[in-house]
């Protein structure tokens, strides 16, 4: 049988982060972030934060669904958890 693991009291380091991969769903589509605010309706503050992976605490799931409309995705091409001993290792 698995166990589960609490996470109270680990660090962030230590039970992995998800990645925002907004960027390269759109750079693939030849997309701008002014584009894509028009199309889904949203501030372009918003587009360019999910954009930049940056200061994203909690993710809005109303948004994702608009962006995965709009660019003809899946929620997995956006967002990946990546393990910790994944975010050790240096980047190809």
């Amino acid at each position: 049988m698995n166990t589960l693991k609490g996470i109270i009291s680990y660090h962030t380091e230590e039970y992995g982060q998800i990645i925002v991969k907004l960027s390269s769903v759109m750079d693939s589509r030849g997309i701008t972030r002014n584009r894509l605010r028009t199309l889904i309706g949203s501030r372009y503050e918003v587009v360019d934060r999910y954009y930049q992976g940056q200061k994203i605490e909690m993710v809005d799931l109303d948004f994702l669904a608009r962006v995965c409309y709009v660019l003809d995705c899946r929620v997995e091409d956006l967002l990946e958890y990546q393990r910790p001993e994944e975010a050790e290792k240096p980047k190809k």
